[in-house]
């Protein structure tokens, strides 16, 4: 097991995820060795999957109460639909524990996106604001400000009124320029489309970045300025793009758009792939690395896909 950084959001949700499928009934012994994979990866994830167990233990009561009065009845029927609310039941303790993680600011937010949904959105004055996937910003246009709660945003202000950004890592002001903020658990990137910006982390003096531009914020202030890739900003056209990247950080950006659990070989990490591809179908992406990759698709719902390496035929 090691320590490598994880977001414990997304370890949560992972371990929610696990939670629902053992307890649906649907789980089998492979199910059960990825489980145990995956708990031994990272203390994170361990950590997340005990928050699961002693929360599973809260709801144990309320299936077995139904299963006492019912299993035993001889109709097929309800039998039926007993099977179906265990499942659902099994649900309950997975989506509770997910949403005692997620910030409340989240759930109260002026605009966000589901996972997989990206949005625009017109300001005043001719300013627009788009909202990546699984993004939430508050926005107040008096005092001139959108405050990034979770996700990725692009703002493009064309006029010399200024808006501020406010993140958790430090603050931008935008005006007369175009200018993507991505916020993660440990900091956050600002990148500049056009024009230029002035920074304010938390700590250390401000700074400007200029067109071509990106620098990580995080609670010790700014890191270095640097180039940033003129890929990255596809998603605003629902375009994911690929330039000899190394397939596990592909896979890692599209799970991005994916409900559920995407899984992969570990040796498929190193492979390559080059490309421009949809995010409004990301069933046919996978398809499409199954199809140019030595992989293969295994899905057993759409929620629970992994990729393995492809035998080679004799």
């Amino acid at each position: 097991m090691n320590s490598q950084v994880v977001d414990p959001r997304q370890a949560v949700r992972a371990a929610a995820q696990w939670l629902a499928l053992l307890e649906s009934g649907a789980a089998d012994e492979q199910d059960r060795a990825n489980l145990q994979r995956w708990r031994d990866a990272n203390t994170t994830h361990e950590q997340a999957w005990q928050k699961a167990q002693a929360l599973r233990q809260r709801f144990a009561d309320l299936p077995s109460a139904l299963a006492l009065s019912s299993l035993d009845r001889p109709d097929p029927g309800r039998r039926v639909l007993l099977k179906r609310a265990l499942g659902a039941v099994a649900l309950v303790p997975a989506a509770w524990l997910i949403s005692r993680q997620l910030p409340l600011d989240v759930w109260r937010a002026d605009l966000h996106t589901a996972t997989g949904e990206r949005r625009k959105v017109q300001l005043a004055e001719g300013s627009s604001l788009q909202l990546n996937t699984a993004s939430a910003v508050d926005v107040d246009m008096q005092a001139r400000r959108v405050r990034l709660i979770e996700g990725e945003l692009s703002l493009k202000v064309p006029g010399s009124v200024a808006l501020t950004i406010q993140t958790r890592f430090g603050s931008v002001v935008v005006s007369q320029s175009e200018v993507c903020v991505r916020q993660e658990a440990r900091g956050c990137r600002v990148s500049v489309f056009n024009g230029s910006v002035q920074l304010q982390p938390l700590q250390g003096p401000p700074l400007a970045l200029r067109a071509g531009q990106q620098v990580s914020l995080g609670e010790s202030g700014a890191g270095v300025i640097a180039p940033f890739d003129t890929l990255a900003p596809g998603w605003r056209e629902g375009v994911l793009m690929a330039n000899n990247q190394p397939l596990g950080d592909f896979l890692r950006e599209l799970g991005l758009y994916r409900p559920g659990i995407l899984r992969w070989d570990p040796e498929l990490e190193a492979l390559r792939v080059t490309g421009s591809f949809l995010l409004d179908d990301t069933d046919r992406v996978l398809a499409l690395l199954a199809a140019s990759l030595p992989l293969e698709v295994h899905a057993r719902t759409r929620y629970w896909v992994t990729l393995q390496s492809r035998k080679n035929s004799v």
